[in-house]
């Protein structure tokens, strides 16, 4: 690792600022077991994934992330290109410091400090595969983004919206419960048009669709115990037509990992999914609300060189 330019991409105001506030910390610590780096700050939507591609072509071999799912997910973003990796080579490190940082409750990565560090210094990497959604975003233009955790369509979006909307300070797994048990009360169900390769292609009432690489999203929820990062496959999970009544009485299995013990839950397994409605459906990106339905998604494998702890 001493060898390899090192650049870290630093979101201050992650975890309700305390990621800034911590720097000194991390930075002291991070030049005392990996030697010289470069540091990029961000200050506002879009910059994660800009500074990473600065740190790319200033030379940066290794690209250290410090923040939550929603930062990590632009440096992701600054790896990839329309048609993938910008350079494969690239090790992307991770040091979690956010509200829910779903992604280290699937891949061994550890939130204390002084590991997390190790872990990066002894460079120790996973290929993942990421997730490709092609979407409208808030002005109705086309686009495309990549997604290393999973991409929901439905109540997602409108947690999403919510959470982004208060100040976290009550940590990840109460500000998402909080947005989610708000949510429930004011959200009407979608009619939604879901195509998952051949194995179906049919209209579903529906809470929640999530296209899962990851298992868990939303603070903690687990949402897709069989997911894997490096299968080459998403699994879907659809929360369909269950009453409100209905939905309180299961809400503890979404945390459980007994989702799918739920009558009205169905799971598919694939690599292209496609979604449509007439009405309006807001889009979950790793923990962002970045637009709205329609959507075509599709697995992209081997993508990302993660660094991890075993």
């Amino acid at each position: 690792m001493a060898s390899t330019k090192i650049a870290f991409i630093v979101n201050p105001h992650a975890a309700a600022g305390s990621a800034g506030k911590s720097w000194p910390r991390i930075e002291a610590l991070a030049r005392d077991r990996l030697g010289p780096f470069d540091v990029f700050f961000t200050a506002g939507p879009g910059d994660a994934t800009r500074l990473t591609r600065e740190a790319i072509s200033r030379g940066a071999e290794t690209i250290v992330c410090v923040g939550g799912d929603g930062t990590l997910n632009e440096v992701v973003n600054g790896l990839m290109g329309e048609d993938g990796p910008l350079r494969p080579e690239i090790a992307l490190g991770f040091i979690p410091r956010s509200t829910g940082c779903d992604l280290i409750k699937t891949i061994p990565i550890h939130r204390k400090l002084d590991r997390a560090m190790d872990t990066i210094k002894n460079a120790h990497t996973r290929i993942l595969d990421l997730g490709r959604i092609r979407y409208q975003d808030r002005g109705k233009r086309p686009s495309y983004r990549y997604f290393h955790n999973i991409a929901s369509f439905g109540l997602g979006g409108e947690v999403d919206e919510r959470v982004n909307k208060t100040t976290k300070a009550l940590g990840g797994f109460l500000s998402f419960i909080g947005a989610t048990l708000v949510s429930l009360l004011k959200y009407d169900k979608k009619r939604i048009h879901l195509k998952v390769d051949d194995v179906f292609d049919g209209e579903v009432n529906v809470w929640n669709i999530a296209v899962a690489n990851g298992q868990y999203h939303g603070g903690g929820m687990l949402v897709a115990p069989g997911a894997q990062v490096d299968d080459g496959l998403f699994q879907v999970t659809v929360v369909g037509d269950l009453t409100l009544p209905e939905v309180f009485l299961n809400l503890p299995k979404l945390y459980n990992g007994k989702i799918y013990q739920v009558a009205k839950v169905s799971s598919f397994v694939g690599k292209r999914v496609e979604a449509s409605s007439d009405q309006q459906v807001l889009l979950d990106v790793d923990g962002e609300q970045i637009g709205t339905l329609p959507v075509v998604i599709e697995i992209v494998p081997r993508a990302v060189s993660l660094i991890t702890a075993s």
